[in-house]
């Protein structure tokens, strides 16, 4: 399992444990599952989408920033 936190500046959208997320990167979307190396990347408009035991959420961001370090996800994005 991953720890995502999504924060934008006016909240914290999202904290908790997912499965997978799929980000859109700068140079094309990419999807960060467990174990995933570490990472630091620039987001463009596009759909963040995560899985977790309730399902898939998505969620339209306008850019930001996605950092990963052992199995946790740190979006920080415009919505």
């Amino acid at each position: 399992m991953l720890k995502l936190r999504i924060v934008s500046p006016e909240k914290v959208v999202y904290d908790g444990d997912v499965e997978s997320v799929v980000v859109p990167g700068t140079v094309g979307s990419f999807e960060i599952l467990n174990n995933h190396a570490p990472i630091i990347s620039s987001l463009t408009d596009g759909k963040v989408v995560y899985t977790n035991r309730q399902g898939s959420v998505t969620l339209e961001i306008h850019g930001g920033f996605v950092e990963v370090k052992q199995n946790e996800v740190n979006l920080c994005v415009e919505v």
